[in-house]
């Protein structure tokens, strides 16, 4: 009896395999959250990268101006040709 009790408990301290999906878990949303903080710090220079982009595709010029003080627009501009 006391072997089959041993045989158990070494094969219960080798499986590893729940820690290890933890822990790609962890990882996964470690990454998720950085990439949110990466999209929310940069989203507005990246709109504005495209739009001008766009823009000279186009064949015009892409003016950007400040949003207005107290405004939620991330990128204010205007394409003239």
């Amino acid at each position: 009896m006391l072997v089959y009790l041993s045989n158990i408990a070494s094969r219960g301290r080798r499986d590893e395999t729940g820690a290890t999906a933890v822990e790609y878990g962890i990882m996964v949303a470690l990454i998720a959250v950085v990439i949110i903080v990466a999209v929310s710090l940069l989203g507005g220079n990246l709109v504005e990268t495209f739009n001008s982009s766009a823009c000279a595709v186009k064949g015009g010029t892409w003016t950007a101006s400040a949003p207005a003080s107290g405004s939620t627009a991330a990128v204010v501009g205007s394409c003239s040709k």
